[in-house]
């Protein structure tokens, strides 16, 4: 607690403003996606794990919020209803299927075996709508010398039709972390939202407990 109250001593004397969007949980952890205003404006998707009622843990993955994107969405507006609870851990699996096979690279080309080639609804800043949309933005960052790459995925949370995954790579050059939210939508990924943030260095942290220590 005083390390998380120094924090919000930093803070200007009434700018943090919080908005959740959407909300689910898996198990003993509650995944939040929200709309911050934390030194600026960002949205946010964070992992907090609660023992008897109250939060013991927290995991977080923050993005400096945008006014225009390439899909014309936001970063973070779409449906927030939880739905098909009972298909939660065929959703869980669907993902980590996309994650090895597309994401890692085991067998890229079944990406339609995970992602609807019909309607996939896109909220990162620089990727528009459709699998045509995605394609098109990796292979501008390929050409630019800056590849999105996933190197190993550490978590994936799910409730109904919303999953997230937790993993970390390089993007722009730089180690980061990749949160994905997708929504699915009959045995088929037609939604995501995400938020990047460069990992730091050992040396600037402020705790040892490692970003992905799930």
């Amino acid at each position: 607690m005083a390390g998380f109250g120094a924090l919000l001593q930093q803070l200007p004397a009434g700018s943090a403003k919080v908005n959740t969007i959407r909300v689910f949980e898996d198990g003993n952890f509650v995944i939040a996606h929200t709309d911050y205003n934390f030194f600026g404006p960002k949205i946010g998707i964070d992992i907090f794990r609660f023992e008897d009622g109250l939060i013991v843990e927290h995991w977080d993955n923050l993005q400096e919020k945008v006014s225009e994107t390439a899909s014309g969405r936001t970063q973070i507006d779409g449906p927030t209803i939880i739905e098909d609870l009972a298909k939660t851990n065929s959703n869980k699996a669907l993902v980590k299927g996309l994650l090895d096979d597309v994401f890692l690279g085991a067998n890229p080309d079944k990406i339609t075996d995970y992602i609807s080639s019909e309607k996939y609804f896109q909220h990162n800043p620089g990727v528009k709508d459709g699998l045509a949309g995605l394609g098109d933005a990796l292979a501008a960052l390929a050409e630019a010398g800056m590849p999105m790459v996933y190197e190993k995925n550490h978590a994936i949370f799910g409730e109904g039709n919303f999953v997230l995954s937790v993993s970390e790579g390089v993007f722009m050059n730089k180690k980061v972390a990749f949160y994905d939210i997708f929504r699915i939508e009959n045995g088929l990924v037609v939604e995501h939202w995400d938020t990047i943030e460069e990992i730091l260095a050992d040396s600037d942290a402020k705790n040892g407990n490692g970003k992905f220590n799930f």
